[in-house]
């Protein structure tokens, strides 16, 4: 399993990524997150995990600018689940529930893209032939029946031949 990438917090609150020998700001930091990399935040005296601070500083900035993600109510009603029985399950309810949304979502997307991905000609061309073979089926159809009902005429014609000679 590869090593998470160090990045060290000092005192002053600048951030220090190992792996590229410079610091990065917390804009670099969501980006490390977007791009999927995997992380630690580390206290650069003492060593503790500060990686959950940090990405609540990401969320806390992101909140305060733009068009916030979390409503007043929705903040208020996770408040009221530190401390209560349901704690320890909340966390995991809204983590799984939360990679559901992001698997549909990522299905839609590539359902979208397979749409959009076609050019307007090569749809026009499936639509023409899927109507082309409605069109030969039905044809076929009537040729059939035809056909079927020409049969029994001449059944009873042919009867009464046979019957007269």
């Amino acid at each position: 399993m590869p090593e998470s990438r160090i990045i060290k917090k000092y005192p002053n609150r600048r951030l220090y990524d190992t792996e590229i020998s410079s610091y990065i700001t917390l804009e670099e930091v969501r980006q490390l997150v977007v791009d999927g990399e995997k992380f630690e935040v580390r206290d650069a005296k003492t060593g503790e995990d500060l990686t959950r601070s940090v990405l609540l500083q990401i969320i806390t900035e992101h909140e305060d600018s733009g068009q916030p993600m979390f409503t007043t109510q929705l903040l208020s009603q996770v408040i009221r689940f530190y401390g209560d029985s349901m704690q320890g399950f909340m966390g995991s309810y809204l983590e799984k529930s939360l990679q559901v949304f992001l698997d549909q979502q990522q299905q839609f997307r590539s359902q979208l893209n397979n749409i959009m991905g076609r050019t307007p000609w090569s749809m026009l061309n499936d639509l023409t032939e899927r109507n082309m073979d409605a069109w030969r089926s039905v044809q076929q159809g009537f040729l059939n029946d035809a056909v079927n009902k020409a049969r029994q005429g001449e059944e009873p014609q042919k009867a009464k031949k046979e019957g007269k000679s």
